[in-house]
Parts: C-alpha cells; structure tokens; sequence
C-alpha cells in the first residue's frame, strides 16, 4: 500500500514543477468552464423557456421542478458510481481520464437532443442522461485533485475550477439569451461545449500515468458492493462539510435557476425585457466571480485557512438574496447578481479545497469525493425543487428568505468542522 501511494498519489511534501501547476490551472479552468457553459444556457434559460413554450406558464414551473427532481436521483446515483468506478478502473489511459472523455460525449449529445424534442416525459429522460454524463466526468475530474495535485496548490486549483464555473455559468445564460427566441442553435453550442469538455482538458492536463499495474480492485459482487459504503469511522467533518456545501449551494440555486421566472412573474418583465437583465446579470457574475474565485484561492492557500472565507461567502450570499426581496426591481436582480455571485465564488474558490482537507480515507478519494460532489447536485437539482414549492404556498416572496435561512445553517455547519483552520 506504501507503494501504491508513492506511486500513484501525490503527498502534500511533492513538489511539482511551475509548468505542470500552469497545465493543471488551465486544465480545470477550461473543463469547468466548458460543462458549466453548456449547462448554463439550457438549465438556466433555454430549458424554462422550451418548457414555457409548450405547455404554457402556468404548467412550467411545477414540471421544470419535477424535471430537477428527476434529475437530481440521476446525478446522485452517477456521482456515486462514476467516483467509485474511477477509483477501480486498471487501464492504459489511468483511471480518470477514461470516464472524463466518455462522459463528455455522453452529456453534450443528450444535452443537445433536449431541444429537438417537444415531449415532457422525452425530456426528461434525456435530461436524466445528460446529468449521467455529466457526473462521469465531474467525480473522476475532482478526484484528480487529491491523486495529482499537492495540499499547497489545492486552493488554487479550487479557485480556477471555481473560476471556469462562474464565467461559463455567465457566458451560458448570456449564450441562452441570445437564442430565446431561436432555441435549437443555441441548444446545439451547449451540446458542444459540454461534448468536448473532457476531451479539451486531459489534452491539456499532464497525461495522467497508466494504471494498468496498479494491484487489481477486488471484483467480488461483494467487494463492489462494499466499496460503495459512505465513510463512517472519523468522518465527522466529512458529513458537516456535505450538510454545509449542500445548503449553501441549495440557497444560491433556489434562486439562480429560476432567474427567469423571477424576473417575468414576480417582477413582471417581458420575455425581452427579462433576457435583457439576464444578459446583464450574467456580465457582472462573471467579472465578480472572476476576481473572487482567483483572489480568494491564492490567499486561502497562503493563509492556510479554508473556513473564513466561507464566512465572507456567507453574508454576501445573504445580502445579495435580502436585495431583491426587499426591492423587487429589475435592478435589485442586477444587484444579486454582484453580491451573490461574489458570494458564490468566494465559497467555490476553496470548496474542493477543504472537502479533501476533510476526507477520512485518500485511496477511495474518487467515491468520498463522489458523495461530496453529491451535495453539489442536491443543491444545484433540488433547490429549484423547493423554489417551485415555496413559489406554491407562498409566491416568490416566500424565495428569498427561504434562502437566507439555508445559508446562514450552512455557514453553522462548515464553522463546526475541525480537520482544516
């Protein structure tokens, strides 16, 4: 086992050269930036509206809720999978690189057809396939940074994932915008950014090593079974960290995702109007959330703290929820765009950072760091879930404070961790 990690893992005391760090920061950037695009211009924009245009405004909210629904079972049983799997697969290629390209190709052709087809249960399912796709490069992606990257780059690392998925977030609904009212082209570039995702970034990446001579993974119906138990045993930390990042992630995408039904229904734009202030919304995010992944990144890894800026992250998120509840303007949504989307950069900058900081067991880094990646998709998925309910009961009013109080838990929960300052 002393070999294997020698071998195959990186060591925090491993110095790895100025190039390598440069290829890998490029590496994540681009990849996050790719799949996030993609993502972004339907989840955020086409898919609501798709859905809006066949079956009216009234019907759309509750079906785009059930549709998140569905797709958060499938990513939450893809991240488990494809994390373990990763970990487990003997091949000349190594063990992630495999899944990151399959799993492009799978997301980008399911993720385009969404928007050739006009049946609700079709999209769905194809929806559902895409969010399979997308976690089998998401989970391998991510472990790469405990088997490859040294504990004083991490933050960095974190930062630059962070980065591509603020500015792919914003360039996607920018994109989305753009083709509202001529939607198949713009689901075919999502198709495409998300398509050569994985295949632009383990090209860019240093080649991972072959894992062909690394022990074989036990193949026992029951060994396979076994290897997806959650940890239990000094996993304290692990599951604050889960409850943490999966309620603050829950608290941004109640709001994110339904950005366009907020701005026509609760603040009454047009569908123009709306994809006007989407637009603009979507500029100020990235440049925020540019500058706050970086910055914040870089200085987590030189103060080697990983929680203070969750407490930045914090009231910025709540601020920028508080703003548009309290305005209800065209404005106030711009303003949530600044102060949340800085926010969320600043929490994402050291996110990966600390979830390996809190792993109990670096040899099954790709499943624990699976289930983590779980509470990002039961965060980004069941969100608008809750949106769609809350807006039942109590309207849109009803959102924004709904989501403060989950981020403020959050926030609770990611103090109580122990394992990283």
């Amino acid at each position: 086992m002393e070999l294997l990690q020698k071998e195959y893992l990186v060591e925090p005391d491993i110095k790895i050269s100025k190039t390598t760090r440069i290829r890998f920061s490029i590496s994540f950037f681009i990849f996050a930036l790719l799949w996030m695009g993609g993502l972004g211009i339907v989840a955020a924009v086409l898919l609501p509206q798709h859905l809006k245009d066949l079956v009216g405004a009234s019907a759309s909210t509750s079906i785009f809720g059930v549709l998140n629904a569905a797709t958060a079972a499938a990513s939450l049983v893809a991240n488990l999978l494809f994390g373990n799997f990763s970990d487990r697969t003997r091949s000349v290629f190594g063990r992630r690189t495999p899944w990151i390209v399959m799993g492009g190709v799978v997301g980008g052709v399911s993720l385009f057809l969404i928007g050739i087809l006009s049946n609700v249960w079709a999209i769905g399912v194809f929806y559902c396939i895409c969010m399979f796709g997308l976690n089998m490069m998401i989970a391998p992606a991510i472990a790469t940074l405990s088997d490859r990257v040294p504990d004083d780059m991490r933050g960095t690392m974190s930062a630059f994932m962070s980065a591509g998925t603020t500015v792919g977030s914003s360039l996607g609904i920018l994109i989305g915008a753009y083709f509202i009212t001529n939607q198949l082209p713009g689901f075919a570039i999502a198709g495409i950014l998300m398509g050569i995702a994985g295949i632009c970034t383990v090209i860019v990446w240093p080649k991972e090593r072959s894992s062909k001579d690394m022990p074989a993974a036990k193949s026992g119906f029951a060994d396979i079974l076994a290897s997806f138990r959650p940890p239990v045993k000094g996993a304290r930390d692990f599951w604050l960290a889960f409850a943490g990042r999966t309620l603050l992630i829950f608290s941004y995408y109640m709001i994110v995702n339904f950005q366009l039904y907020i701005l026509q229904d609760y603040i009454g734009q047009s569908k123009a109007g709306a994809a006007a202030t989407i637009s603009a919304m979507s500029v100020i995010t990235m440049v925020v959330g540019l500058i706050g992944s970086l910055a914040s990144g870089a200085i987590s890894d030189f103060i080697g703290r990983r929680k203070l800026p969750v407490i930045l992250a914090s009231i910025l998120l709540v601020v920028g929820y508080i703003l548009p509840w309290v305005m209800q303007t065209p404005f106030s949504m711009i303003l949530f765009a600044g102060f949340a989307g800085l926010g969320y950069a600043v929490y994402g900058a050291v996110d990966q950072a600390l979830n390996i900081d809190v792993l109990p067991n670096k040899e099954e880094a790709g499943k624990d760091l699976g289930i983590l990646n779980i509470a990002t998709t039961l965060g980004q998925m069941v969100g608008p879930i809750v949106t769609s309910i809350v807006v039942g009961i109590g309207g849109y009013t009803s959102v924004f404070p709904t989501a403060v109080v989950f981020a403020l838990i959050a926030c609770i929960f990611i103090q109580l961790i122990r394992s990283t300052k």
